[in-house]
């Protein structure tokens, strides 16, 4: 996920002096993206969207025929879960792959890279499809998952380009977060549908989906960057003006340095981006632990199969689509606290709906899916309880986006590196420990442990209701911010 661009002054380079004189500002230029038609800007966002949901499928997407995989190369899970592997070097490449590549976008300009970008994800995802041993689909997993994290986070980066304000990105950005949680959500039902096929056609597929994306990708992706289109235009204008915007970029080694270590800072320093972080990773992390724990509890409890186990994965996504809309009224109620702020909409407006989806959707529904899954009662019912994991989590990972967006506003991007970090390294390893954990403390005990830890970092939310402003006010990089 990716800062925000922002105008920011310095001194006029002699390019910029005699561009003052011009007729026109950057500002009030059509070519601005903030001045683009709405259905241009949506054109851009639902094509970035549909390579954010379909690049999510191939995260998941190989945990239904896992087994099957795991026979064709010989791995075994008696001792450990070898077989997550695929999914827990996807996850960690995504992890660290978007703190070098998304800079390098931003300052050298998004639509040619991201073109670049998916057209060797595709390439990737070939040797996935037809990998004659583990070890090379391993590999070429971890490269795809190192590009496709860039692609699921370059999504944010085109809502912060194209739409000015807080209020008018609060709805793309909650679309952004949707298809980013629902892609990956999915993929254990894209392998329960073909799974009558062979398992490599799960891949084949996929290929088949992202080769038939591809052209549209290519026609409708523009460029969103500011200052890589006042670049080009001055080539071939002299009448354009950027009101204090740099159209030169710093070293490579300066934008790889302050991307690699300001997230790690923020996320050492700054409470509210350590506890976030903590609180939307579980979240994040929850999605691809239910990819082991799901088949886990109902073939023991309810002798289902690994594909109709994976088609149970649609109730969160059911779950997350009813959070997306629930969030819709959460941005406006966050809108509305500006009355009784000084006309400054109040940060911690953006926590009153994830407050009360983590108590009781996040804890209570995993309580529920958990004690539920007994062979007396109907599989529907602990299904239902996993409807409100998914509500949950939809909510309470837009909450953290928005609210470090608003709080750290500049410094917004950085934030949520750390978050998005936190959120893939948690997807990344904390499955590996569910099939212990469910045969250790048995289905309701397992899931009872989940939901208490849930419970716990709802404190974090509650604290800043309660002491926000306060809270704010110590942070050094809100202050800067202008957001205390």
């Amino acid at each position: 996920m990716s800062e925000t661009a922002q105008f920011h002054s310095s001194e006029p380079s002699p390019v910029e002096s005699s561009l003052q004189v011009a007729e026109k500002s950057w500002e009030n230029h059509p070519a601005n993206p903030y001045n683009w038609p709405e259905k241009k800007k949506w054109a851009v966002m639902f094509i970035a969207a549909a390579v954010t949901l379909l690049v999510g499928l191939n995260a998941t997407a190989t945990t239904t025929p896992s087994i099957v995989i795991a026979e064709r190369f010989h791995v075994s899970d008696l001792e450990f879960p070898h077989s997550y592997w695929p999914v827990t070097v996807w996850n960690t490449a995504a992890a660290f792959g978007p703190m070098v590549g998304l800079p390098l976008l931003e300052s050298f300009g998004i639509r040619e890279g991201y073109l670049a970008l998916y057209a060797v994800f595709i390439l990737m995802v070939i040797p996935q499809a037809v990998a004659p041993n583990f070890a090379t689909l391993l590999v070429s997993r971890a490269i795809a998952g190192a590009i496709g994290g860039i692609l699921q986070n370059t999504m944010e980066q085109l809502s912060g380009d194209m739409w000015r304000t807080d209020k008018e990105r609060n709805l793309p950005v909650t679309f952004y977060t949707y298809v980013y949680v629902a892609g990956v959500t999915l993929g254990p039902v894209l392998g329960a549908v073909v799974s009558d096929l062979y398992w490599r056609w799960v891949f084949y597929i996929q290929l088949i989906l992202y080769c038939a994306l591809l052209p549209f990708v290519i026609i409708i992706m523009r460029e969103t960057r500011g200052p890589i289109i006042v670049r080009h235009l001055t080539k071939t204008s002299t009448n354009l003006t950027s009101p204090g915007e740099q159209t030169t970029h710093p070293p490579l080694t300066t934008l790889l340095h302050e991307a690699l270590t300001r997230p790690a800072h923020l996320l050492i320093t700054e409470p509210v981006v350590f506890s976030f972080t903590f609180w939307a990773a579980f979240c994040f992390g929850l999605v691809f632990l239910m990819t082991q724990s799901i088949p886990l509890v109902y073939a023991a409890t309810y002798n289902f199969s690994a594909p109709s186990s994976g088609l149970i994965q649609l109730s969160l996504f059911i779950g997350e689509t009813l959070g997306a809309l629930a969030c819709l009224s959460q941005n406006t109620y966050h809108t509305r606290s500006a009355a009784r702020n000084d006309g400054v909409p109040i940060p911690e407006a953006r926590l009153a709906l994830s407050i009360p989806a983590s108590a009781i959707g996040l804890a209570g529904g995993l309580f529920w899916y958990g004690w539920a899954s007994t062979p007396q009662v109907h599989w529907m019912l602990p299904t239902a309880g996993l409807a409100l994991v998914g509500f949950a989590i939809m909510a309470i990972i837009t909450a953290v986006d928005l609210y470090i967006t608003d709080a750290y506003v500049r410094f917004a991007g950085s934030a949520i590196a750390a978050v998005a970090m936190g959120e893939n390294l948690c997807a990344a390893w904390l499955p590996l420990a569910s099939a212990r954990m469910y045969e250790v403390l048995g289905f309701a005990w397992a899931s009872s442990l989940l939901g208490f830890v849930g419970l716990g970092l709802t404190m974090a939310p509650v604290a800043l209701v309660w002491k926000g402003e306060r809270v704010r006010g110590k942070s050094r990089f809100i202050r800067e911010a202008g957001r205390v």
